[in-house]
């Protein structure tokens, strides 16, 4: 134990002032990954929220609500092609200008230690899901050599958690460069790998933000046809 060190933010590099006092001291067990001014950055979601996505009602206009859903989940509901497809998509945080940031540094900047960050909040919310497989959503080969590593099976790996690579995924241009319209109907990007059975299972699928949930329906709809039984997803960011 080093009982004069003190850790420092993985995301400001501030020094983090450790408790004082004997109980502090002694029952540590791991390190501090954020000061107390970045976690307070980070907005998390509660309260009352949309059945499947997780987004808040709080501050959205009753006429985009249709009863437990957003206006967004209801039309994909609407829809038979998409209907009941993904039961349920478990946010941590909104979108705010600071989780942006910090999600860019993670993703584009290859600043891989901040997986370590989400994971701990990761396995909290796992534990209540009920799931027989953690599949990460996937890059293409060309994005994930730009990146050098998938961001999603990061976060799973940082949680203990056993990744089940089974998806591909063909290259396209990238999501945050198309419209809404454009995402939802995008043809299937996804395939899945050979030999894989997924029978009765329960799926978790794992990405770092939820946007207008195409990505996640559309690999939802491949495994399911597959035979998965359920699929939920998990995202840090709504």
């Amino acid at each position: 134990m080093n009982f004069f060190g003190q850790d420092q933010c993985i995301i400001c590099n501030k020094r983090i002032q450790p408790e004082v006092g004997w109980i502090a001291l002694f029952s540590r067990e791991k390190e501090c990954l954020l000061c107390p001014s970045c976690e307070g950055r980070f907005q998390q979601i509660t309260g009352e929220q949309c059945r499947i996505c997780s987004r808040p009602f709080l501050q959205l206009d009753e006429k985009f609500q249709h009863g437990d859903l957003c206006h967004d989940c209801f039309r994909w509901e609407e829809d038979s092609v998409w209907k009941e497809l993904l039961v349920r998509n478990i946010s941590l945080f909104c979108y705010n200008d600071f989780l942006k940031e910090v999600i860019a540094k993670f993703k584009y900047r290859g600043d891989y230690v901040i997986a370590k960050i989400f994971a701990q909040w990761l396995k909290v919310e796992i534990s209540n899901m009920e799931g027989d497989l953690y599949v990460p959503i996937p890059l293409s080969e060309e994005r994930q050599y730009e990146r050098g590593f998938n961001q999603a099976a990061a976060l799973l790996n940082e949680s203990g958690l056993p990744p089940t690579e089974i998806l591909t995924r063909t290259h396209t241009e990238k999501q945050s460069k198309k419209s809404r319209t454009e995402r939802i109907h995008l043809p299937q990007v996804f395939q899945l790998k050979s030999n894989t059975q997924l029978n009765g299972k329960s799926i978790i699928l794992i990405d770092d933000i939820y946007t207008t949930g195409s990505t996640l329906r559309h690999a939802a709809k491949l495994l399911k046809s597959a035979g998965a039984q359920t699929v939920q997803s998990f995202t840090i960011a709504r």
